[in-house]
């Protein structure tokens, strides 16, 4: 008889064939839930909703470093996505550089906010700016209310206000915020304000450069999983391991697949056979090795950032049994 786990994820590509069954983890039968990854994010944190969950990077880390922590992680990326493109200035500030945001109000959705966690480790270690040198705000991006969903140990200095009764998007807007780092574009951006631009215009070659430069290839979702599931049955971490690989490996044949067009995406298996050559036959690694420079960078970043309390390692997130990684 299978082992019967509850899944949540957002809709991804490569998670597709596991998730419709295509792929299967032996021994387990999973009931596979597809939300938004926000609620995804809140449900799981809170109230540990189903077994094993997408999680946001930042959050994921957070919990997993607790001294009680009760989930596990597996080194499997939901998503990934280098955020230069996430910054966002009031035209009317005069920024033109990351050095001149020193002084500077400066909002995020949440602190423990992924997409935030690299760029502000990026802004400290690459562009010359320290935490305190920056005025926080933290509140939601597009709807008013959203909160810290873990714990903060600040660095000493580092100021960050809560303002759950604005929004990042009409912040920036109105000239009440100098810059925002978010994931995704605030409304202001999307509806073409003409005082919201992106700091940097050209980001993607920023992000081919900051690649070029550290072979950080930032991590934003991860998959965990409740400790007591694993802990009873410690067998589920592999065999959900080769699942997520398998169905990513399927993924990306159907990404570089020149005989059809397996995307509505003109030239998309020309652009991924071009991304062969920065990233390699492997465009979206999971695993902790193919990932050491990446997470080494993360673990970094959080906890001088105060995400997590403590300081660790890219090891002391993933257990014992995945460090040697799986072949399929």
């Amino acid at each position: 008889m299978s082992l019967k786990l509850t899944i949540a994820t957002s809709d991804y590509d490569h998670f597709r064939d596991f998730r419709l069954g295509l792929v299967r983890a032996e021994g387990i039968e999973a009931t596979w839930l597809t939300l938004g990854h926000h609620e995804i994010f809140s449900r799981f944190t809170v109230n540990r909703e189903w077994d094993v969950s997408e999680l946001s990077f930042a959050k994921f880390s957070a919990q997993v470093t607790r001294a009680d922590s009760d989930i596990i992680g597996l080194p499997v990326y939901a998503s990934r996505l280098f955020r230069f493109a996430s910054f966002y200035v009031n035209r009317n500030k005069g920024i033109k550089t990351a050095k001149d945001l020193k002084g500077k109000r400066v909002g995020v959705p949440e602190w423990a906010h992924t997409a935030a966690v690299y760029m502000r480790g990026w802004l400290m270690h690459e562009g010359g700016v320290a935490l305190n040198e920056i005025d926080w705000v933290q509140a939601g991006t597009n709807e008013v209310g959203r909160i810290e969903k873990v714990e903060l140990s600040l660095p000493k200095g580092v100021k960050l206000t809560s303002m759950p009764d604005k929004t990042l998007s009409d912040m920036i807007a109105s000239g009440e915020l100098d810059c925002v780092i978010i994931a995704r574009p605030p409304n202001s951006f999307r509806e073409k304000h003409p005082d919201v631009v992106r700091l940097f215009p050209d980001y993607e070659a920023v992000e081919q450069r900051y690649y070029q430069d550290t072979r950080v290839y930032p991590i934003m979702h991860v998959i965990a999983m409740r400790r007591a599931v694993y802990e009873r049955y410690p067998w589920t971490v592999m065999n959900l391991l080769k699942g997520f690989e398998e169905a990513k490996k399927r993924s990306v044949e159907r990404v570089r697949d020149l005989t059809a067009s397996r995307f509505p995406l003109p030239w998309g298996a020309t652009l991924a056979d071009e991304a062969t050559k920065t990233f390699g036959d492997d465009l979206f690694p999971y695993g902790l090795e193919a990932n050491r420079k990446t997470l080494d960078a993360y673990c970094r970043f959080a906890h001088a950032q105060g995400v997590t309390r403590q300081r660790f390692t890219p090891d002391d997130l993933f257990p014992k049994e995945v460090k040697s990684g799986v072949k399929v």
